[in-house]
C-alpha cells in the first residue's frame, strides 16, 4: 500500500507533516509506503533531521505551494505544480492507494472531486467528522463540503457515512438521526421536511429528527445535516476543549487555593476531556470520491498528522469506496 501525504500542507509544514508521517511509519514497522509530495529539498531537509533512514518513504517533487487564504478553484489552474494537485493526480493515476493533506481545506476538496471524480450514484461528496459523545463517538456528515443541500444528497449522505461508522469505527448497523430543531416529522426547514420521509424509506437505520443538544449525548451515530449547519457545529464543537482549559486556567489564578486544587485535578481533567481533541481522529475523509482523501486541521499537530495517515490506511483496506459503490446502487428509485 502506498499513502501519498501532503508535506506542504499545514499551517507548520514541512516541519510536523513531515515527522507526523514518520512516526506513522514507525509505529506501523513500515507496514506501508509513505509518499511524500511537497518541496523535495525542504521535505529531505526534515528527513534528515528526524533521522528518518531506514523507514519505508519516497518523495514526489512539488515545486508550489497552495496557501490556506487563497482561492481553491484560481489556486488549481494557476498552481498545477503544487503539492495538492500533484498528489490528486498521484492517487488518480492509481500510483497512491490514499491521499492525506492537512492544506488549503476548499482546494483539497475540490481536487480530489475534479481530478479523482466521485463513485458512481453519488450526487454530492461530503466531509464526515467524528466527535465525542457521552457514550463514545458519533459521526456528523456533512460537515463543510456542501453548503447547499437536496433530500437526496442528505439520504446519500446517510449511506456513506453508515458504511464508515460500521466499517472503522466499529458500530453494528449504526443508528441515523436527522439534525433538526425538534424531533415530530413535521419540524425543520424545507430540507428537513423533504429529507426525512426519504430516510424512512432507505433502509438506514433512521431513528427520526434530533436536536442540537442530542450529538454529544450520543443519541444517534450518524447525524445528518447539511454542510452549512454542519460546519457551524463542528467548529462549535472544537472550540469546546479551547474554552474548557481558559475557564480552567481563569479559575486557577491569583490564588493560592485555586492553584492547588487545579493541579490535583490537571491530569483527571487532561483525561476525561482527551476526547475532544481532533488529534485523537487525525483527519475526516471526503467520502464519495473514488478514491481515499483525508482531510485534516491546518494546524494539525504531529500526533494529528500520525492518526490521519492511519485512518487513510484503514480506509483503503476496508475499500470503502467500493463499498458506497454498491450500496448506493441499491438506494436508488427506492428513497433517491
Amino acid at each position: 500500500m502506498r499513502i501519498a501525504l501532503d508535506a506542504m500542507g499545514g499551517d507548520e509544514a514541512p516541519l510536523k507533516i513531515v515527522e507526523g508521517g514518520l512516526q506513522a511509519l514507525k509505529e506501523s514497522g513500515n507496514r506501508f509506503e509513505l509518499v511524500l509530495v511537497g518541496r523535495k529539498q525542504e521535505v529531505e531537509g526534515e528527513i534528515s533531521r528526524l533521522s528518518g533512514s531506514g523507514l519505508n518513504y519516497s518523495i514526489v517533487d512539488a515545486t508550489e505551494v497552495i496557501k490556506m487564504d487563497e482561492t481553491p478553484n484560481t489556486a488549481l489552474k494557476q498552481k498545477r505544480d503544487s503539492s495538492i494537485v500533484v498528489g490528486a493526480y498521484l492517487h488518480k493515476e492509481r500510483k497512491v492507494d490514499a491521499f492525506v493533506s492537512a492544506g488549503n481545506t476548499g482546494a483539497f476538496m475540490a481536487a480530489s472531486t475534479l481530478i479523482l471524480g466521485r463513485v458512481k450514484g453519488v450526487g454530492r461528496p461530503a466531509v464526515g467528522t467524528p466527535l465525542p459523545t457521552v457514550t463514545g463517538t458519533c459521526f456528523l456528515i456533512d460537515s463543510g463540503a456542501n453548503s447547499d443541500s437536496r433530500p437526496h444528497h442528505i439520504v446519500e449522505f446517510g449511506v456513506m457515512a453508515s458504511i464508515f461508522v460500521r466499517e472503522i469505527m466499529k458500530k453494528e448497523d449504526p443508528t441515523v438521526g436527522l439534525l433538526n430543531i425538534g424531533e415530530e416529522a413535521s419540524k425543520g426547514n424545507e430540507l428537513a421536511q423533504a429529507s426525512y420521509p426519504l430516510l424512512e424509506k432507505s433502509g438506514l437505520n433512521f431513528i427520526g429528527n434530533i436536536e442540537g443538544r442530542d450529538i454529544l449525548a450520543g443519541k444517534a451515530d450518524v447525524v445528518l445535516c447539511d454542510g452549512f449547519v454542519g460546519n457551524i457545529v463542528l467548529k462549535f464543537a472544537e472550540s469546546i476543549l479551547p474554552t474548557l482549559r481558559s475557564r480552567f486556567k481563569l479559575f486557577a489564578s491569583g490564588n493560592v487555593l485555586r492553584m492547588v486544587q487545579a493541579g490535583l485535578m490537571a491530569k483527571t481533567l487532561k483525561k476525561v476531556l482527551k476526547g475532544f481533541s481532533y488529534e485523537a481522529y487525525g483527519g475526516a475523509p471526503l467520502l464519495g470520491v473514488n478514491g481515499v482523501s483525508i482531510i485534516g486541521h491546518g494546524s494539525s499537530s504531529v500526533l494529528a498528522v500520525k492518526n490521519m495517515v492511519f485512518r487513510a490506511e484503514e480506509m483503503v483496506n476496508h475499500n470503502i469506496g467500493k463499498l458506497i459503490e454498491n450500496s448506493i446502487s441499491k438506494i436508488e428509485g427506492k428513497a433517491v
